[in-house]
């Protein structure tokens, strides 16, 4: 049995080598055609019964007023049927509503000197409180004048003297632009790769030349080495 180490050193199998064509096999050749009956499914009684559609019965009553049986008509009620249909006696400390209070005229009734003193508006004061002593101050909007700092905080800033507005949607083509010739680089710079595809044997699992020859810098096999780490006795 391979060990895990020679396990994880087996390279990955390259997949691209048959490209699936699945979705393009019946470009290739026509799917013969069947002869025989198509497969039958056969139902369960359970399925059967449950494929069945279910029967309402919308049956309209065209009056309240229904006939009653002969049966119901002599019915007599039991003993328990007579106890359920008696009404609920109230609790034991109930007491019916109380009559409505005679009404109470009002318009020979004078107001007290405290309830004039409640009915005046509040006046909004301010709590000016110092060190010694504190007293109600009525608000008054007196004149105020901003300190040179804060005009100078509230001026606005100006443009700055390079700066360009927004360029229009529509502007003129230079004649430079319109004369201009791509210069060879930029053709070459600005054409794409020229690759092989996967069937023409395009093989992108294949290593370089100068990787395989590479090797690596003193920083980089420093990088590479593990972490000291103390021992547990120190």
């Amino acid at each position: 049995m391979a060990t895990r180490i020679q396990q994880l050193a087996q390279p990955k199998p390259n997949r691209l080598r048959y490209p699936d064509r699945r979705s393009v096999y019946w470009l290739d050749k026509l799917p013969p055609e069947r002869s025989g009956l198509t497969t039958k499914i056969e139902l369960t009684p359970r399925w059967s019964d449950l494929c069945i559609s279910r029967k309402f019965y919308n049956q309209v009553t065209i009056s309240p007023i229904w006939q009653v049986s002969e049966w119901a008509l002599k019915a007599v009620p039991s003993k328990r049927v007579c106890h359920l249909a008696q009404p609920r006696a109230p609790a034991a400390g109930w007491q019916p509503a109380c009559p409505l209070s005679v009404p109470v005229s009002t318009q020979t009734a004078v107001a007290t000197s405290r309830i004039c003193q409640l009915a005046q508006p509040k006046r909004r004061q301010v709590l000016e409180k110092s060190r010694h002593e504190s007293k109600h101050v009525q608000v008054i909007h007196l004149p105020s004048k901003a300190s040179p700092h804060i005009e100078l905080l509230a001026t606005p800033k100006n443009d700055h003297p390079e700066f360009k507005g927004d360029r229009p949607v529509c502007w003129s083509v230079s004649k430079a632009a319109k004369s201009y010739i791509t210069s060879q680089r930029l053709l070459d710079l600005s054409s794409p790769k020229e690759r092989k595809a996967l069937y023409e044997g395009y093989d992108p699992y294949t290593i370089s030349r100068g990787a395989r020859s590479a090797s690596p810098s003193p920083r980089i096999q420093q990088l590479c080495l593990p972490l000291s780490r103390k021992c547990s006795s120190e």
